[in-house]
């Protein structure tokens, strides 16, 4: 699993937005019936678990093994379509992140002193696309796989030539952090927190590895939209899809809830401290992450915690499939294999 530099084109490509603290306590509002018809929620007991890795297959940021209690609290069904996220632009006029061209000034500060000024088509508004590669390549490099297209966007998941006609159910993708929070205060929901997210993706279970229990998602049944095959050039398909699946595609967890593992990314409320597990008061209750950012690899760029893993994701690469599997973006990043779900608090 070649995660470390994961990061390295996302802060190169793509610039950094500003640090800000996420509103946890908002006050709810009606959720509206566009969305509460597209995407059910679903009621998620309060309970003490454990959480972070239970075997040795994770990565360091996912250890130690820590209790914590959470809250009841409502999730979404699954990760949030483009239907639902072309109502709340239909409604409000809202411009994402990756459709907003960049300012001369943010290029300079995200490309660092002594960095040359950058002509007109450098900032142009555009996001990641993934493009599979030919051949087998060397997996430390994610700049073989990962396209900065101008164009791409939401609307435009492939860039410019490409649309979303027919992809109502497909999850939306291309979504920064700071979209997802503009959708989710609309919607009235809110973000999931990191431990709010994995006690979901559980789905009732204790120590497993998968949504699903203990089966690696390659054998039996398709559990997940995963990469099968070579990673990132060929893929065998066995799940059934080479890109985004819609979403549902596959059986969902034992609370209900679909595409926990695979399909693509999704944000959590939480900023990213790789050592914030060795930090974290035991038995902590409702947690909400870390005040303050921290990236050992890469210690100025702020970035949010990603959770599930996506159809990129593979034994050869990114297990990020596993329950307790953790990444980490900055909050401007925009992706072809980013998108989010939502979460409200319960009130009793």
């Amino acid at each position: 699993m070649k995660r470390n530099t994961f990061y390295s084109i996302i802060t190169t490509a793509v610039l950094l937005s500003a640090c800000s603290t996420p509103t946890t306590k908002q006050e709810q509002h009606k959720i509206p019936e566009v969305v509460e018809k597209l995407n059910p929620m679903v009621l998620i007991p309060g309970a003490s678990y454990k959480m972070g890795a239970d075997d040795d297959t994770g990565m360091p940021d996912e250890y130690p093994l820590h209790p914590v209690k959470v809250d009841s609290f409502w999730i979404d069904e699954h990760e949030v379509t483009n239907a639902e996220f072309k109502a709340f632009v239909q409604a409000t006029g809202y411009v994402t992140t990756a459709e907003i061209p960049i300012s001369k000034e943010e290029y300079m500060q995200a490309a660092g002193p002594g960095a040359p000024a950058p002509d007109s088509a450098m900032l142009l508004p555009g996001s990641l696309v993934f493009v599979p590669t030919k051949a087998a390549v060397d997996l430390n490099d994610v700049s073989q796989w990962w396209s900065f297209e101008r164009g791409a966007s939401w609307k435009h998941p492939e860039g410019p030539e490409s649309n979303i006609e027919g992809k109502d159910q497909y999850p939306v993708v291309h979504i920064s952090w700071d979209d997802a929070q503009a959708f989710a205060s609309w919607a009235g929901k809110r973000l999931p927190t990191e431990a709010e997210w994995e006690l979901a993706a559980r789905g009732k279970l204790t120590g497993k590895p998968f949504p699903w229990g203990d089966e690696i998602p390659q054998t039996g049944k398709a559990k997940a939209n995963i990469w099968n095959g070579h990673f990132p050039y060929e893929n065998t398909q066995t799940d059934g899809f080479y890109n985004i699946a819609p979403v549902k595609s596959f059986a969902p967890n034992g609370y209900q809830l679909f595409d926990m593992a695979g399909n693509v990314w999704e944000w959590t409320a939480d900023w990213y401290d790789n050592s914030w597990y060795t930090k974290e008061k035991p038995d902590a209750v409702n947690p909400q992450g870390p005040n303050t950012p921290f990236d050992a690899m890469d210690p100025q760029s702020p970035k949010r915690v990603i959770r599930g893993g996506s159809f990129m994701c593979s034994d050869e690469y990114c297990r990020g499939y596993r329950v307790s599997a953790r990444m980490k973006t900055t909050p401007s990043s925009g992706l072809s294999n980013l998108g989010f779900r939502c979460a409200r608090t319960f009130r009793y």
